[in-house]
């Protein structure tokens, strides 16, 4: 049955609301998403999970731990909370490769964990460059609350949304501040990049 999106109303999760304009074969009139940029895959296990990627070509990947030495303005749930994740890096030809292991406190990966096992967790979007709290607001906007956000190394900010429910999937996105280089992991796993492909910017 078709949906009259002018006798739609809106419950509280934003669904009812007229359906926004269709503008060409891949634009909404209320899209701000802008690119994918990261694909996350939770884990119990890092060191199992990157394993089983680098059989299938990706990596190599730097590992980090995030914890609230080094995220500051941790919060989940919309309050103050201090977390740990083991956190790993790939960096595919269009795209982010991310890992995710929970290590302490209460957070989002480990709420997904229980409630359903290791696989793909989040999509991160770049959302057109703009300013992160227009892209909390955005999200907000559309029904979506934020539900974990930090700021690692007091630069890469990055928060979390809950659209698992209206979507079967989690979004996220983030702000390297230009100029942003990635600190020397804990390790490169299999191994590092040689230095010829860190010269040309390959690593």
């Amino acid at each position: 049955m078709d949906i009259d999106p002018k006798s739609a109303t809106a419950d509280k999760h934003g669904r009812g609301k007229p359906w926004p304009e269709v503008l060409s074969g891949s634009t909404m009139s209320n899209g701000f998403l802008g690119n994918l940029v990261e694909v996350c895959v939770v884990t119990r296990d890092h060191r199992r999970t990157m394993e089983g990627l680098v059989r299938l070509g990706i990596g190599p990947w730097r590992v980090h731990t995030f914890t609230p030495e080094n995220v500051t303005e941790q919060t989940y749930g919309g309050r103050p909370a201090a977390f740990s994740l083991k956190v790993c890096f790939a960096e595919g030809k269009n795209v982010i490769w991310e890992l995710m292991e929970p290590l302490g406190g209460p957070n989002i990966i480990e709420d997904f964990l229980e409630e359903h096992g290791e696989g793909i967790h989040h999509l991160a979007f770049d959302c057109e460059d703009m300013p992160l709290e227009q892209r909390i607001a955005a999200f907000a906007e559309r029904g979506f609350p934020l539900t974990q956000s930090g700021r690692w190394l007091d630069q890469n900010a990055f928060a979390f949304f809950g659209t698992e429910e209206a979507t079967s999937a989690v979004f996220e996105t983030y702000v390297f501040p230009e100029g942003f280089e990635y600190p020397e992991p804990e390790e490169w796993f299999p191994a590092p990049p040689p230095p010829a492909a860190e010269a040309d910017g390959r690593a």
